[in-house]
């Protein structure tokens, strides 16, 4: 679940030239790069509404663009007969984006139609740690090469099989990974040192996601956009972020103003009214947010090793450990089986009796 595959066929090319992307908002890519697109996803019922329905819209947010109209795709799940004609000699490209938790899951899926005597690209499209070593690993096959994408754009459901979407152009992914490939569609954006470019945007945009996510639900709001406007996470967030800023620019060597511009361009995005989204889908899944190097503890840690203040996210590591909603039913059952104590140590990683151990705790009390 998570999230589904499309494939884009070039249609002057029969033989060279597919596309393959998990996911639901690329889609337009393909479009717009002149290629039949098909879909694979293990929901069922979602396929048949796209195959009957043909087309589906992206609608943007604020309404500052046009509508997209996606079309000429087919939809299969895994199962599906003829599945393992998608992924022939034409199929190259591959874009995974179904969430960081099912990476395992769709990579012992491919392994089962990719085939041995071609070589394929894949980019995954996750906000997670290091996630094309986790399909790569899952995968397990040497002819494939997986690099990494960085997601900026905010994407939710609208009614039926339409979504809404933010008016973002592009999608970043690194460049050395990719052994050389360049994928031929212009909102592809190859870049190289991509590995810190994605550590940044995990510590700068996704880090502050959570503190908004996190601390909004304990104050009780349920619109993302009214907790990111609330005036005591405002001053918590910009508190975060110039801290954020100071180490990425210690570990890294980024340009101060640059760093700050970066952070100012992801707080305008969660403030921005016009992007519909709420609290709970960017608080879901809070065990992944909280393991060792992802975006709660990782940016925790290097603040500790330039001697910075870390306590807004040390609260919200408290909020995210008593975050509960309906729907997380993983995240429950994780709560029921362990104490907040074996939570800090056996999924965020840290030493029992540390400085950060101990101060999240305390929040907790709180």
């Amino acid at each position: 679940s998570g999230g589904s595959v499309t494939v884009m066929h070039d249609p002057k090319e029969a033989v060279k030239g597919v596309d393959v992307i998990y996911t639901d908002t690329w889609a337009s890519m393909g479009q717009e790069a002149e290629k039949e697109i098909v879909f694979i996803d293990k929901n069922e019922e979602l396929v048949k509404q796209l195959n009957d329905a043909g087309e589906f819209e992206v609608r943007f947010f604020g309404g500052v663009r046009d509508a997209y109209k996606v079309n000429n795709f087919m939809a299969y799940t895994w199962e599906s007969e003829g599945i393992k004609e998608v992924f022939a000699n034409e199929s190259e490209l591959i874009f995974v984006s179904v969430g960081g938790q099912n990476l395992k899951d769709v990579g012992a899926e491919l392994a089962k139609v990719l085939k041995e005597e071609k070589h394929y690209y894949i980019v995954t499209a996750e906000n997670a740690s290091k996630p094309s070593v986790t399909l790569k690993e899952a995968i397990g096959k040497e002819n494939i090469s997986v690099s990494e994408s960085t997601v900026f754009c905010t994407t939710i459901e609208d009614e039926g099989i339409h979504i809404n979407s933010e008016n973002y152009p592009y999608l970043q992914c690194n460049a050395e990974l990719l052994d050389g490939y360049v994928p031929d569609a212009k909102t592809i954006k190859v870049i190289s040192n991509f590995s810190d470019f994605l550590t940044r945007k995990l510590y700068t945009y996704n880090a502050a996601s959570c503190v908004i996510a996190y601390l909004g639900w304990k104050k009780g709001y349920t619109n993302y956009a009214d907790a990111a406007n609330d005036e005591e996470i405002l001053e918590l967030l910009d508190k975060n972020y110039e801290v954020t800023n100071r180490v990425l620019c210690k570990e890294f060597g980024y340009d101060p103003e640059d760093q700050k511009e970066f952070a100012k361009l992801s707080k305008n995005k969660f403030c921005d009214r016009t992007i519909v989204d709420t609290v709970a889908r960017n608080a879901r899944d809070p065990q992944r947010k909280l393991a060792a190097e992802e975006r709660i503890m990782g940016p925790i840690k290097l603040m500790y090793k330039y001697g910075e203040d870390a306590s807004v996210l040390e609260k919200t590591a408290a909020a995210a450990i008593a975050y509960d909603n309906d729907g997380e039913d993983a995240w429950r059952k994780i709560k029921a089986e362990k104490t907040a104590e074996e939570i800090l140590t056996d999924i965020c990683g840290l030493v029992k009796g540390s400085e950060i151990y101990e101060n999240i705790l305390k929040y907790m009390e709180k």
